[in-house]
């Protein structure tokens, strides 16, 4: 490996941070006339979000909740999942799509993905025994994974379907946006979590979304939201119900407050913009990465739209006398931001002690873990940005191309 220390030879002035949210005035003054309504949370302004998203997606139970971990694990709970049960994951994503399994008492079996980062059909129809209960898809990045063949399995074996969602709010698989209700065959259980975590295409600062088009376990999921109880605080407060309440089960504090909600409504009427954006600066990428050396770039399928997330480059590694740190710390040096999604959770010391994984159990996820760089990827990114960005990669594949 080429031992030079990294340039001292910035592009810029300042750093391009690898994301930033797009916040407005619009979600100020809704934050402000929030916190002056008398009501902080869970009320109006989140049933109205939820409304909003719902039909934005074209599901008609859309719940918010505090963050995308929160509901997919109350998904799961809603679900029956527990104990001796086993769902099926890609090791290939951020531990808290594992994590929620393993807090409700099943056990997260770990899959292979492909080299478009979604999870392998195959290594999931192999990985059926008679525990599993659920499959939880990763649509990675902001592309869809295989829904058709991974509810054609869900369907076969009588699974329920928990798609992971957190990076593709907006994004479409065959004309049909993430979370409809009409992605899914009649007869599977299906529920998608989305996120709005800070850096997420949308964002309410900490925040997730539910949507399913199953009466009953929407019902269910609503119930666990705020400590299982048989009416909220706005319920109360509007007349809906009395001062009396009960507690129906054992339910979790996920519940989204309305200044939250406050924020995500005005994001969601942004989210195509925000797309558009992101897409206009992939294209960017792609235009100016195209035919490389040593740089692969994102696969695309082309029966499904693309909501950018992330940009994930694959470095050719045969090609290059760098590895990927190196690559990372090379851009960083020049005051290009960077990033990198994910660290496989099979190679967690958790999960290699607590569910006997091993490295090298999956070597597809494994290299793609030591090729992946994210690039700078949001909203207000201008052309110059870019142009950065890939003045920076030309200059460490100058020095560390074969």
């Amino acid at each position: 490996m080429n031992t030079q220390h990294p340039t001292r030879a910035p592009l810029r002035d300042a750093l391009l941070p690898f994301s930033i949210p797009s916040i407005g005035d619009e979600e100020i003054e809704e934050v402000v006339a929030t916190l002056r309504s008398g009501w902080l949370t869970t009320g109006p302004r989140t049933r109205r979000f939820e409304a909003a998203f719902g039909e934005y997606v074209g599901s008609r139970h859309a719940m918010a909740v505090n963050s995308g971990t929160g509901a997919m694990h109350i998904a799961l709970t809603a679900l029956g999942i527990g104990s001796g049960d086993e769902v099926i994951v890609p090791t290939f994503t951020f531990c808290s799509t594992a994590h929620v399994v393993a807090q409700t008492g099943a056990t997260p079996v770990l899959v292979e993905v492909g080299d478009d980062f979604g999870i392998d059909p195959e290594a999931v129809a192999c990985a059926i025994t008679p525990l599993t209960k659920a499959i939880m898809p990763v649509h990675y990045g902001g592309q869809s994974c295989d829904l058709a063949q991974l509810y054609e399995i869900a369907a076969r074996h009588d699974l329920a379907v928990i798609e992971d969602a957190a990076h593709s709010v907006g994004a479409d698989y065959h004309g049909l946006r993430l979370g409809s209700d009409r992605l899914a065959p009649e007869g599977v259980r299906r529920v998608t979590a989305f996120s709005f975590y800070a850096n997420k295409n949308m964002t309410t600062g900490e925040g997730g979304m539910i949507s399913t088009a199953d009466d009953d376990l929407a019902g269910r999921m609503r119930l666990l939201t705020l400590h299982g109880m048989s009416h909220d605080g706005w319920d109360r407060k509007e007349g809906r119900s009395g001062w009396y309440y009960e507690v129906l089960a054992a339910g979790f504090k996920y519940n989204m407050s309305d200044i939250q909600a406050a924020i995500g409504i005005h994001q969601l009427a942004k989210l195509d913009g925000f797309t558009a954006a992101r897409r206009r600066i992939a294209s960017l990428y792609d235009e100016g990465l195209a035919g490389t050396s040593g740089i692969l770039l994102p696969i695309r399928h082309p029966d499904r739209t693309h909501a950018y997330h992330l940009y994930v480059i694959r470095l050719d590694l045969e090609m290059l006398t760098v590895d990927r740190a190196r690559f990372v710390d090379e851009l960083r040096a020049m005051n290009i931001g960077s990033s990198v999604h994910f660290i496989p959770v099979h190679l967690h010391p958790y999960y290699r002690e607590e569910f006997g994984y091993h490295p090298g159990d999956f070597p597809v996820a494994e290299r793609l873990y030591s090729q992946v760089i994210s690039l700078p990827m949001f909203p207000q990114m201008t052309e110059n940005d870019v142009a950065d960005v890939l003045a920076a990669i030309s200059r460490i594949l100058e020095k560390y191309r074969k």
